[in-house]
C-alpha cells in the first residue's frame, strides 16, 4: 500500500489475518519467545531509524550481481525463498542516489499477538474488542510515546525461533521489489492532483471567440485522426478544461463553460472540474445521449465553432444538418484557439517507427498494397443516377486516402510510439494504382526504415505537405475514396466534386487475422495469462498475511509481472483496479495517491493487458477475497452464465455480433439486472485494443479470423461491481447436422486465466455451465503449468484453482465460516 501521507496509518486498523493450522501452532509455542522479542525491540526501534533510512531491508533472498548487473530483472518474494536478509549495501544499489526524502524508515507491528483472539477464517471476532485493542496501540494526543511512522516495512527473520515463516503483519510490500523494479514504483509521483483553475484558459478562449463572433467553441477530444488515445500534444480538452478522461467534449460559451462525458468518467470530472465548469452526464435519466444532442438542443440562431480537424466527416454533417434546422451555423476558424492560447503545449514525439518483421503480420506490406490498389480499381465511377453519359475522368476514383492510424500501420507493416498505449505514429497514406506516399517527417525514419520503404516503392514526404498535396489536387483528374471517419478538414479542401465516402476497406482487411497473427494472439495471452496468474497468486498471498494492497499497488505489481514476458512493449490501456465502489465504475483507474484498499467485503476486479509484438491482450476477472454476500453471488453467477453462453454459441454465417448479444444478458435480465457497455469489441494483432468494424455492438456479421472480446458485467452504484472478460476467434465448427452444408461458426477461447469459482451459487448452474466451469479451470491448469514450473506459489495456486470446488460451504452454527480453499 502507499499513502501519500506518512500519519494516515497512525489509527488505521490492522488487516484480519489468516493462518494456517500449522501457523496457529507455532505462533502459540512462540509467544514467550516473542514478547521478550518485543521489549528488545521497542528499545532499539528509534536508534535504528536513522540507520534504516540509509539502507533497503527485505524479505527475501537476493543476490547483488544477479540484480544489479541486470537492471531490468524483477524479483518477488516467494515461497522458495529466504527470509533472512542482510541489508544492501549503499555503494552497490542504484537507490542509494535517491533523495533521503523518498527512503523511509520501516513500521513494524510491535504486538502481533493480539491478533490471534480476533479470529482466523475471514476474520471472526469481536468487533468491540478489535476497536478497543486498536486504541490500546494507539497513542493519544497527550501521550509522551511518539506516534509510529509510515515507511517501508521491515521483516524480522523468525528463524531463530524455529519458525518456517516471518510474523504476520498489515503493511506495504514494497519490500518484496528490488533492483529496477522498486525504483520504478519509488519513482512514481504521489502527488494528489490539484484543481487546475482555468479562468485565465477560458478567458483567451472567450478573446478569440469574439474575434470571429462565436457563440459556442467546441474542444473534442480526439486529434486530426479521430484517434481513442491521443498524445500529449493533442490533450487540448485536457488543457482547457482539467479532465483527464479519455472521452468527452468541451464546449465554451460566451458566458459558461460545459464538459460533456458518458457515466465512465462522470466520478472523476466531478473531482476533476473547477468551479468554471458544468458537467453534462451523457447517457444519464432526462439527459442527452451525446454533445451534439445537447448542443442542437440549446442553440437557436447561433454560430458555433470548431477545428475541422477535429471532427469526423460523418459526424460533421450529421450536425450541420441539424444546426440548419436551429436556424445555425457551424464555422471552422483556420486555426485551433487552444493552439494559440496554450503556450507551453508539448512537442509532438521524435520516436522513429519500427518494422513490424513478417513473423508477427504473416503478409508482406506490398501483398496489403495491391490488394487495396485492386479496390480502388473495382470501385464504380460516381456518376450521377440521372446521367446517361459515358463517366468523364473526373468522376472515375483514382486512389483512396488513409488518415486512420493503426490502418496506417497495419498496410506498412510499421510500428511507432507517439500515441499512448498504441504503437502507432503520425501519418497520412495516399494509394493510387501507380504510387504510394506516406505523409511523415524524416525525423522519424531509421536508416533501416528508409530502405524498407524504398523496397516497397514508398515515397515520403513531411508530414504536413499533405494540405498543399490536396489543395494542388496533385494525383490529376479523378475522385478520391475517403472512409466516414476522416477528418473534416480534408473534405473541405477537396470539396464534394473531388471525393467520394465509402466503407472503410482497409478496417475489414485488418479485422480478420490471418493464421500467423492468430497463433502469435495465442502465444501473446499464454505469456500474458502466465503473469495473471502468477500476480494473482502474489495478491491473495499478500492479502491473507495480512497486507493493506491498494489498488494502484495491485496494478503496479501485474504490471511489473508482464514486464518480464517475451516481446513486451507496454500496457494496451490504461489499468483498470477496482474495489468496492470504485468497482461499479466500468473505466476506473486509480491513481497512487487516492487508490482504495482492496478489501474482503467487496469484490475486487482488475481489467488490463499487455502489448507484445505478437498480440494485443486485453483480460477481465473479478475476485472476492472474503466471505462473498448473497447478492454479489447472484449477480456474479449470472454474468457467469452470459459468459458461457456467449463463449459456447454456435451460429451460422451472416450472424452479427448484435444477434448474438443477448445471449450475454438473458441470464441477467431473468433477475432484472443489465450493464449499459456493450458486450464485446474487436482487438488488434499488436494495435489497438479497440478494433472494428465487428463486435457485439455491431450489425457486421462476425467471419472466421475475426477476434473480439467476450464481456458482460453488472454494477451496483455505489457499492460494488463485477465483470469477466475472455478473448474469443471465431473459428468454422462441425455440428451434428451440418444444416445446409458447412456454414456453422464458434468461438476459440484465447484468454488463459482461471475464473475463481468462490462467488459462483451452484444450484444456480445448470450441468453444461457446471462442466464448463471445471473444464475451462483444468485446460487453464493445462496449458500455463509449463510457464509456471520457476514460481511454485503460482503453480500452487493454479493447481488448487483448478481443484476447487464451486461456491463456499455455509455458514455452521454461530455463523462461524471456514473456507478449506
Amino acid at each position: 500500500m502507499c499513502f501519500p501521507f506518512s500519519n494516515r496509518a497512525k489509527f488505521r486498523e490492522p488487516s484480519p489475518l489468516i493462518r494456517t493450522d500449522s501457523e496457529k501452532s507455532e505462533a502459540m509455542s512462540n509467544n514467550s519467545d516473542n514478547r521478550s522479542h518485543r521489549s528488545h525491540r521497542s528499545e532499539s526501534h528509534s536508534s535504528n531509524r536513522s540507520r534504516q533510512s540509509a539502507r533497503l531491508v527485505r524479505s527475501g533472498s537476493y543476490s547483488t550481481t544477479r540484480t544489479l548487473s541486470d537492471p531490468d530483472k524483477l524479483e518477488f518474494d516467494s515461497d522458495s525463498e529466504a527470509y533472512d536478509v542482510p541489508a544492501l549495501p549503499q555503494n552497490d544499489s542504484k537507490l542509494s542516489q535517491l533523495s533521503p526524502n523518498r527512503r523511509k524508515p520501516s513500521l513494524v507491528r510491535t504486538d502481533s499477538r493480539k491478533s490471534a483472539k480476533w479470529g482466523y477464517g475471514w476474520g471472526v471476532g469481536k468487533a468491540r474488542e478489535r476497536e478497543r485493542d486498536l486504541l490500546e496501540r494507539s497513542p493519544s494526543v497527550n501521550s509522551e510515546r511518539p506516534p509510529p511512522q509510515y515507511d517501508s516495512p521491515t521483516r524480522t527473520s523468525s528463524r531463530s525461533s524455529g519458525s518456517k515463516k516471518p510474523p504476520l503483519f498489515s503493511s506495504d510490500s514494497s519490500s518484496t521489489l528490488i533492483g529496477s523494479a522498486l525504483e520504478r514504483k519509488m519513482g512514481e509521483v504521489a502527488s494528489i492532483k490539484d484543481r487546475v483553475d482555468t479562468t485565465d484558459r477560458l478567458e483567451l478562449i472567450r478573446k478569440l471567440m469574439l474575434k470571429d463572433s462565436l457563440d459556442y467553441y467546441v474542444i473534442p477530444t480526439e486529434d486530426a485522426h479521430q484517434s481513442e488515445y491521443v498524445a500529449s500534444s493533442d490533450k487540448r480538452r485536457e488543457w482547457i478544461s482539467g479532465f483527464s478522461g479519455s472521452a468527452g467534449q468541451a464546449i465554451v460559451s460566451k458566458t459558461a463553460a460545459y464538459l460533456v462525458t458518458d457515466s465512465r468518467y462522470w466520478l472523476r470530472a466531478r473531482e476533476e472540474l473547477d468551479p468554471n465548469w458544468h458537467l453534462i452526464p451523457a447517457g444519464a435519466v432526462n439527459a442527452p445521449k451525446d454533445w451534439m444532442e445537447w448542443l442542437v438542443d440549446r442553440v437557436r440562431d447561433a454560430k458555433i465553432g470548431i477545428d475541422a480537424r477535429m471532427i469526423s466527416h460523418e459526424k460533421a454533417t450529421q450536425l450541420i444538418a441539424k444546426l440548419n434546422a436551429k436556424s445555425s451555423k457551424l464555422v471552422f476558424p483556420p486555426q485551433n484557439f487552444v493552439d494559440l492560447s496554450w503556450k507551453d503545449k508539448p512537442l509532438r514525439s521524435k520516436d522513429p517507427v519500427f518494422v513490424q518483421s513478417i513473423d508477427f503480420t504473416g503478409r508482406e506490406a506490398s501483398s496489403k498494397l495491391a490488394e487495396v490498389r485492386q479496390w480502388v480499381r473495382a470501385q464504380p465511377p460516381a456518376v450521377p443516377t440521372y446521367s446517361k453519359s459515358p463517366p468523364t475522368a473526373a468522376q472515375m476514383h483514382v486512389g483512396t486516402l488513409i488518415t486512420s492510424l493503426s490502418n496506417i500501420a497495419y498496410l506498412l507493416n510499421l510500428r511507432g510510439s507517439d500515441i499512448p498505449f498504441n504503437p502507432l505514429f503520425y501519418a497520412y497514406l495516399f494509394i493510387s494504382p501507380d504510387r504510394v506516399i506516406l505523409f511523415l517527417d524524416a525525423s522519424k525514419l531509421t536508416d533501416d526504415t528508409e530502405d524498407y520503404l524504398r523496397s516497397l516503392r514508398v515515397v515520403r514526404r513531411e508530414y504536413n505537405d499533405i494540405w498543399p498535396f490536396l489543395r494542388r489536387r496533385e494525383w490529376g483528374e479523378g475522385k478520391l475514396l475517403l472512409c466516414p471517419e476522416t477528418s473534416y478538414s480534408i473534405s473541405l479542401m477537396l470539396t464534394h466534386f473531388r471525393y467520394t465516402v465509402v466503407p472503410p476497406y482497409v478496417d475489414n482487411m485488418k479485422a480478420v487475422k490471418n493464421e500467423v497473427e492468430l497463433d502469435g494472439l495465442r502465444r501473446a495471452y499464454l505469456r500474458d495469462g502466465a503473469s495473471y496468474v502468477k500476480w494473482l497468486a502474489w495478491l491473495e498471498h499478500k492479502i491473507y498475511q495480512g497486507y493493506d494492497i491498494t489498488e494502484w499497488e495491485a496494478a503496479w505489481r501485474l504490471t511489473e509481472f508482464r514486464r518480464q514476458n517475451k516481446h513486451y512493449w507496454g500496457l494496451a490501456y490504461e489499468n483498470i483496479s477496482a474495489s468496492g465502489p470504485n468497482a461499479a465504475l466500468p473505466h476506473y483507474s486509480p491513481s497512487k495517491a487516492n487508490a482504495r484498499m482492496i478489501d474482503r467485503e467487496t469484490p475486487y476486479l482488475n481489467d488490463s493487458g499487455g502489448q507484445y509484438r505478437d498480440g494485443t491482450c486485453d483480460t477481465t476477472r473479478t475476485v472476492h477475497f472474503g466471505r462473498p454476500s448473497q447478492d454479489q453471488s447472484e449477480a456474479y453467477t449470472r454474468v457467469l452464465q452470459g459468459h458461457i453462453a456467449i463463449d459456447s454459441a454456435v451460429y451460422p454465417e451472416g450472424t452479427t455480433g448484435l444477434q448474438l448479444d443477448v445471449l450475454a444478458r438473458r441470464a441477467l435480465w431473468k433477475d432484472g439486472l443489465n450493464y449499459l457497455h456493450g458486450t464485446g469489441h474487436g482487438f488488434g494483432s499488436f494495435l489497438n485494443v479497440h478494433e472494428g468494424p465487428h463486435g457485439f455492438s455491431s450489425s457486421v456479421p462476425l467471419e472466421p479470423g475475426h477476434v473480439i472480446t467476450n464481456e458482460p458485467g453488472f454494477y451496483l452504484e455505489g457499492r460494488w461491481g463485477m465483470r469477466i472478460e475472455s478473448a474469443l476467434v471465431v473459428r468454422r465448427v462441425k455440428t451434428k447436422g451440418e444444416f445446409s452444408g458447412d456454414i456453422w461458426l464458434g468461438f476459440e477461447r484465447l484468454t488463459c486465466v482461471p475464473i475463481q469459482t468462490r462467488m459462483v451459487k451452484e444450484n444456480m448452474l445448470t450441468k453444461e455451465e457446471k462442466q464448463w466451469l471445471k473444464d475451462h479451470n483444468k485446460k487453464c491448469l493445462e496449458r500455463l503449468e509449463p510457464y509456471l514450473k520457476d514460481d511454485k506459489r503460482a503453480l500452487k495456486w493454479l493447481k488448487r484453482e483448478a481443484d476447487r470446488g464451486i461456491g463456499l460451504a455455509a455458514p455452521g452454527p454461530g455463523g462461524i465460516t471456514i473456507d478449506w480453499g
